[in-house]
């Protein structure tokens, strides 16, 4: 097979087509700033207005609590460095998890340094944490529980409902990152008990370089980049025009197609999962099986490095991952599988594959077979394998 086949779509997606042409005119004609007074600027004023409502809507908010960023990282940041300063009058203690993407964690890792206090709740086996851990770990000076919504390299979906409820029961902020969930399952903030909300456009068929925070009415944070008084003078800059009016248009289509995206999804990842661990021994799926993203496929191969199967899929035209890309040239495993209880060895070998509803069958059979050369192929190259066959 020549042609490429892009199985990394939770790195990015393909920039919709219907999207890119809903954004042209606002690089060209529609070029205004929506901060000027004037008529011409005042259309993209309304251009925004209306994909802030379509994005409000398919979270089940309110549009004045939706805010655009340049991306989930920069709103992870706001939504923890804010809440961290808003409530130091309260206390010093946030609650996360120990596979939380880097944005939260590097983020967390950072306000240590400045006095506050962190706790890194573990995760079971299947990567989901355990609900008593957490009602545990509720202090009187707990200001803010953030964990994510579904995890970038595993899939696995948390009980975010019931951390809701737990957060609200303690008069604790919820924040959840959800970048790799909003626009694969439905997401409603008012019923999951969400106080904030991080969210990125290039994950959902929408442009890069935008991205949102939901933060819920009454939640007394405050700007984290200052100038000017955009945002309801809570995020200073220059609004990024082009890709609002991608990102309402990206989530508007996100929502349309979402139950037959999902059902194509989970049918090709389930074949998937099936053929890899029937036709590949010493192998193993990472996450829960159930409850985890449509789309999210995470194998453990023994006896071989990730980064080798990785260029040699890269040489048969398949685009794949070992977890975050993020993490992309880290010669450390990822901490999520070691997290969820994988020796450093096993964790190596690790591989995501993340599919959109573009992929066919004949892509996931060409690219199992092309996994199984290759996993051969470096096992046969591998003295611990040998060894491993020599004692079988």
């Amino acid at each position: 097979m020549e042609k490429k086949i892009y199985l990394d779509n939770a790195a990015t997606t393909k920039t919709r087509s219907e999207v890119v042409e809903a954004m042209l005119p606002y690089f060209t004609e529609k070029f205004g700033n929506p901060s000027s007074i004037y008529e011409f600027a005042s259309q993209n004023k309304k251009a925004v207005d209306e994909s802030r409502s379509i994005i409000a809507k398919a979270l089940g908010a309110d549009s004045s609590e939706i805010y655009f960023t340049g991306g989930g990282t920069e709103s992870d940041n706001w939504a923890i460095k804010a809440t961290a300063d808003a409530y130091s009058q309260k206390g010093n203690h946030i609650i996360t998890s120990k596979i939380e993407h880097h944005a939260v964690l590097h983020t967390c890792e950072y306000l240590e340094k400045h006095g506050y206090e962190v706790t890194y709740l573990d995760v079971d086996e299947n990567g989901i944490i355990k609900l008593d851990q957490l009602k545990k770990a509720i202090r009187p000076t707990t200001i803010l529980i953030t964990i994510m919504f579904a995890n970038n390299e595993i899939g696995t979906i948390q009980p975010v409902k019931e951390i809701g409820k737990i957060a609200k029961e303690h008069n604790v902020l919820f924040h959840t990152d959800a970048v790799q969930a909003f626009g694969q399952v439905p997401v409603d903030v008012n019923d999951l008990g969400i106080d904030m909300l991080s969210a990125s456009a290039h994950k959902l068929g929408g442009p890069k370089g935008i991205g949102l925070l939901y933060i819920r009415k009454g939640i007394k944070i405050r700007s984290f980049i200052h100038g000017g008084a955009q945002e309801r003078q809570r995020r200073a800059g220059t609004e990024n025009v082009p890709g609002i009016v991608g990102f309402g248009k990206a989530v508007e289509i996100a929502l349309e197609t979402m139950d037959a995206r999902a059902q194509k999804e989970i049918e090709l990842r389930d074949y998937l999962i099936t053929r890899v661990l029937k036709e590949i021994p010493y192998t193993r799926v990472n996450g829960d099986r159930l409850r985890r993203l449509p789309n999210n496929a995470n194998f453990s191969f023994q006896f071989i490095e990730g980064e080798s199967l990785l260029i040699m899929l890269d040489m048969n035209h398949i685009c794949a991952s070992s977890g975050s890309a993020c993490t992309s040239g880290s010669l450390d495993p990822s901490h999520v599988l070691l997290a969820i209880g994988l020796p450093h060895e096993i964790a190596h070998g690790s591989l995501r594959l993340t599919l959109s509803e573009e992929n066919t069958k004949e892509e996931i059979d060409y690219t199992v077979d092309k996994i199984k050369e290759i996993v051969d192929k470096l096992r046969k190259m591998s003295p611990l394998y040998e060894d491993f066959i020599k004692r079988r």
